[in-house]
């Protein structure tokens, strides 16, 4: 059976609803010797701040039973760099390119969406107001419905390009930032970024991030992301980009059913590159075995809890 696999967020088309997530997969290049990314839905680019970032000191990554916690402390070359080494490579991809933008002030995520306004080779800009690994900006613009709105509304004015907001689950209601966002004018959401743990060496009696805490991912996380994307898509009219521990095609369509209409692969990436691939495929095999036309019927399908029902 011939599955469409093809979605639309509201004007950003995509070939298929899988994209690698912003962090996991460099600037679109590291990965090219063992995944072709013209086969990807789209690919999320590292964070691009306005000044070159060195990051966090190491260790800044350390593994957790289902999960990991990394302090990257986005680590990038600069808006500059990225214009003149990364974008030219990005330009020449067959799949969509987002763009994730980040900050320690507002000023900095107006200054870096200016530069690459009217840059060719961009088909979205995922604003990160989520990232907990940063001592400034980063997930404090995404705590608040009332700063977050501030802060996407001040770029909604300076640009033209579909933009994302990358939500935090860092939070106490995370449909009330996703109504804020929603009214600054974005086209679409991702949901949701890393949660804030941490992990303690008993031989040292140190922490295993150089920061203390960091952000964690993986597996153990996505009953929370599940909850998270169900709860905004039925909160909001936008589009829902659904991200976190998504290991396989199963992750992914429990997903697509509590609402969201594309996923990001993440952590999985460094488990086995190919994962994105195999559910790209795992997700045609699924809805042919189902008789399912189009990936898109499946988007918003959760059905009611059996609860109390007759025995």
């Amino acid at each position: 059976m011939d599955v469409d696999l093809s979605v639309d967020l509201d004007g950003l088309r995509l070939k298929n609803p899988v994209l690698v997530a912003s962090g996991t997969w460099g600037w679109g290049q590291e990965y090219a010797p063992l995944v072709d990314p013209d086969l990807l839905g789209g690919l999320v680019t590292k964070a691009v701040t306005l000044q070159p970032r060195e990051g966090h000191r190491p260790p800044r990554t350390a593994e957790t039973p289902c999960g990991l916690l990394n302090a990257i402390g986005l680590a990038n070359i600069g808006v500059d760099r990225f214009i003149a080494e990364k974008l030219p490579v990005l330009e020449g991809l067959k799949t969509a390119v987002i763009v994730n933008v980040a900050g320690s002030t507002p000023e900095e995520y107006l200054s870096v969406v200016r530069k690459l306004e009217g840059r060719a080779g961009i088909d979205a800009l995922e604003i990160n107001i989520s990232c907990p690994n940063v001592r400034q900006g980063g997930m404090a613009f995404g705590t608040d419905p009332g700063v977050a709105h501030h802060l996407l509304a001040a770029i909604r004015d300076v640009t033209r390009r579909f933009l994302i907001a990358k939500l935090s689950p860092n939070v106490t209601d995370i449909a009330a930032v996703a109504q804020g966002a929603a009214d600054a004018g974005v086209n679409a959401l991702s949901l949701i970024n890393t949660l804030v743990g941490m992990a303690v060496d008993v031989d040292t009696w140190r922490p295993r991030l150089s920061t203390v805490t960091g952000g964690l991912s993986g597996p153990a996380i996505r009953p929370v992301a599940l909850a998270a994307v169900w709860k905004t898509a039925r909160s909001v009219s936008l589009p829902v980009i659904g991200m976190g521990g998504i290991m396989s095609a199963g992750d992914a369509v429990e997903f697509l059913l509590a609402g969201a209409r594309a996923i990001q692969v993440g952590t999985a990436n460094f488990v086995d590159p190919r994962t994105p691939l195999e559910i790209i495929a795992g997700l045609k095999q699924y809805c042919s075995r189902r008789g399912i036309e189009s990936v898109g019927q499946l988007v918003g399908q959760l059905r009611p809890s059996n609860a109390g029902a007759a025995e």
